[in-house]
């Protein structure tokens, strides 16, 4: 492939971006990309490496700091995104966890959504105010809310849309207009719409963060995630914390991810379709007490939904009339789909968050964010859309 420049990379449709975006091959001209396994580079003399990491030569200095195969796969995730820059931590986790707590000192104030993953509502809940952090979480969808805690000044705001694990929506770009007037830095984490299905810089956004363990692996093979921003936001505020901290990636893993992106669209849509299909199936049974799909017009936040995202993603969200015994028959009920706590996997996944992803939140937590026991987390595969139809109503049959 001849060097493509920059401006020209930006002209290329998603499509093109997802398999030739951050390319860059060695003198044996490789197609599939190059795997670099090493810790350290090698200097040609003393002044190179002094120049080297003083930054005023280009290169590689340690794979904490960057490598060839993270680079590549860093460029492809920015160019997907649309966003000016792109670091990859080892996990989602080491990614959200960067983003939240790098811009933050004592006295700082932060507001989040209610409904967020629990791992990121305990770093809020429970970390940030032994910092010396003041923190107030709100209903994603209440603008009013959303007003008030933005009134004062706001150093950083966290949201999901879909939220974990109800697939609750948040008015990103009113969001963003009241972050601007508060002088806070809007932090989405867009893992459930992945970037097939939603742009958040494009609504206003100043970071999206992801774990790329989820769609864009895809396949349920390794950990990482991935922070997008702009040039000076990366330089200023996370490169610093990122290289001294140490949440780096491994090359292996950029690599798996580098090819899921390959894909990502492909999967992301497939699985999208059928998901709708199954929303609507799962809400006719009468074993449902309530469904949530981002594109159902009966989501409580569909019209924000319908705004942001291009589909409605492959995440459904069931209540069962049973309660927590109800929910765990449908789960132990299912014959194709597996019982796991992870997403975004080209096999159909089911949990039961109450007592998976977010059990370490009190019932008073789960509760401000719409969660009980009867809610099922449902991550659709690729698998054929009959045979999951007929898995998920014989499950729901023997609630």
């Amino acid at each position: 492939m001849a060097n493509s420049s920059d401006d020209a990379k930006k002209e290329w449709n998603p499509a093109t971006r997802a398999v030739r975006g951050g390319v860059m091959r060695s003198p044996h001209g490789e197609i599939s990309e190059a795997l670099y396994l090493t810790s350290g580079y090698a200097y040609d003399s003393a002044e190179q490496a002094a120049a080297r990491m003083r930054g005023d030569e280009d290169g590689f200095v340690y794979s904490r700091y960057g490598s060839p195969t993270n680079e590549m796969l860093q460029q492809r995730l920015a160019l997907i995104e649309g966003a000016e820059t792109c670091r990859v931590t080892a996990s989602g986790m080491g990614a959200i966890s960067s983003a939240l707590l790098a811009p933050l000192q004592q006295g700082d104030r932060v507001v989040a959504a209610a409904a967020l993953f629990g791992s990121c509502r305990w770093i809020i809940a429970n970390q940030m105010p032994k910092m010396g952090v003041e923190t107030e979480f709100v209903n994603g969808a209440d603008m009013a809310a959303w007003e008030r805690a933005l009134s004062k000044p706001t150093k950083l705001v966290l949201i999901e849309s879909p939220a974990n694990p109800l697939l609750d929506g948040v008015d990103i770009q009113a969001v963003a207009a009241l972050c601007k007037k508060a002088g806070a830095m809007l932090i989405v984490d867009n893992v459930f719409a992945s970037p097939v299905l939603q742009k958040p810089l494009d609504l206003g956004a100043d970071v999206v963060v992801y774990s790329a363990t989820k769609h864009m692996d895809g396949q349920g093979r390794v950990l990482l995630g991935a922070i997008l921003t702009s040039n000076e936001i990366m330089e200023e505020t996370f490169d610093p914390w990122l290289r001294h901290m140490g949440p780096a990636a491994s090359p292996f893993n950029a690599w798996v991810v580098l090819k899921g992106l390959e894909t990502l669209a492909l999967r992301v849509n497939a699985a999208s379709v059928t998901a709708a299909r199954l929303a609507d199936a799962i809400a006719d049974h009468p074993a449902c007490a309530a469904v949530r799909y981002p594109h159902r017009s009966d989501h409580p936040h569909y019209d924000v939904h319908k705004r942001q995202m291009t589909s409605g993603g492959t995440m459904i969200a069931l209540s069962l009339k049973g309660g927590q015994a109800g929910a765990f028959k449908f789960l132990n009920a299912l014959n194709i789909v597996d019982i796991c706590n992870n997403l975004g996997d080209a096999k159909s996944l089911a949990c039961h968050p109450s007592s998976t992803t977010h059990r370490a939140l009190s019932d008073e937590e789960q509760a401000a964010m719409g969660l009980d026991s009867s809610w099922v987390r449902f991550s659709v595969g690729l698998e054929d859309a009959d045979d999951l139809e007929k898995d998920v109503l014989n499950a729901l049959s023997s609630t």
